[in-house]
């Protein structure tokens, strides 16, 4: 199988065009590069349910709230090519930024609720940023069905919510976070951990962990599940919470009483890395 690279809108309009043609299921996999074992599982899922897998590798400027983040954000595109040819994708559709932005942007997707908490409250802009570039990759690639990480929780309910308000005939996939032995959520980001960080970064999925079974055990109040996670996290003085709430699955709305299915969700830094993780929790009620 060979691997397409693909720099341009036009291009690989025309080689999926190709693939219609002989009405053949088209799966993308966006990711903003810097490909680990996480965005593999990604891959792996398209590469069985579909014929012809895109992965796109775009960092998306418009998306960050901070100039310094976006400038450090690593850019590896020859291991990334080689990453995507080892796991048989199709096609890798890795535009510039003027290609994807060829003058300023002044039309945006916004998804309002969904995106007003925990990552939403703290980085002013992201998720209309997010929303934009993944309907701008559904207009290019027009793809059947798209795949999303669990541990974007959050990113995930907003390109749920996205495709159901505005009808885009995509069938948007959810696939579980890959975690290190240890617990932590596999992310380009856990580079930046110095050694001991790494070694206390574990700390934030034993919270999560600790919240969750407060639930299971029978507890419905939101707050007491709350602060199991948060007695797990005081024991890292180094650990710098952001956010450590339950919020309902869907919406992402905080709740109070728990009578449904709850994503437990948290962000903390470490040092000048800033980690996210999630877990759901299903109850009856």
């Amino acid at each position: 199988m060979t691997l397409d690279l693909i720099r341009t809108i036009v291009d690989v309009r025309k080689r999926l065009d190709l693939s219609r043609v002989r009405s053949r299921i088209i799966a993308l996999v966006p990711t903003m590069g810097a490909l680990h074992a996480g965005h593999g599982a990604l891959i792996d899922h398209a590469r069985r349910e579909a014929d012809l897998v895109v992965v796109s590798l775009f960092v998306n400027p418009i998306q960050f709230d901070r100039a310094e983040d976006y400038q450090r954000y690593a850019r590896v595109l020859d291991q990334d090519l080689e990453f995507c040819a080892a796991r048989r994708v199709d096609v890798v559709f890795a535009p510039d930024v003027d290609e994807m932005y060829p003058q300023p942007q002044k039309t945006f997707v916004e998804v309002s609720g969904v995106s007003d908490h925990l990552c939403g409250a703290f980085r002013p802009g992201h998720f209309r940023g997010v929303a934009t570039v993944v309907m701008k990759l559904f207009t290019i690639v027009q793809p059947e069905t798209a795949y999303f990480g669990q541990k974007d929780a959050q990113q995930l309910a907003v390109i749920k919510r996205m495709v159901r308000d505005l009808n885009v005939p995509v069938r948007i996939v959810p696939v579980a976070t890959v975690r290190e032995p240890d617990g932590l959520a596999l992310s380009s980001r856990n580079e930046r951990l110095t050694p001991e960080q790494r070694r206390v970064s574990p700390v934030l999925y034993r919270a999560l962990q600790a919240a969750r079974q407060k639930i299971l055990d029978g507890c419905r109040d939101a707050a007491v599940a709350r602060e199991a996670g948060l007695a797990i996290l005081s024991t890292e003085p180094e650990v710098r919470l952001e956010y450590f709430e339950i919020v309902d699955a869907e919406d992402m709305q905080p709740v109070a009483r728990i009578t449904g299915p709850v994503c437990i969700a948290a962000a903390a830094w470490l040092g000048g890395t800033r980690l996210i993780d999630n877990v759901l929790c299903e109850v009856a009620g």
